[in-house]
């Protein structure tokens, strides 16, 4: 029986949600094994002169724990 565990983690991209997402595992990955799945709990985006310039995330991160 596997044992996961889950952190939230923000994120932040350029370009979009999808690459937010993405950056999110990246960064995780370093320092973690075994990533199972990424929950996206909400969106955010920043906004300057009417256009979104920064698309963030906050994101769970569910991953198998080794026995």
């Amino acid at each position: 029986m596997a044992i996961l565990k889950v952190i939230e983690v923000l994120a932040e991209s350029d370009k979009s949600w999808e690459e937010a997402a993405q950056e999110a595992i990246r960064e995780a990955s370093e320092t973690l094994e075994n990533i199972r799945s990424v929950y996206i709990k909400e969106f955010k985006a920043t906004v300057v002169n009417n256009k979104i310039v920064k698309y963030r995330i906050i994101a769970k991160i569910s991953f198998e724990i080794r026995q």
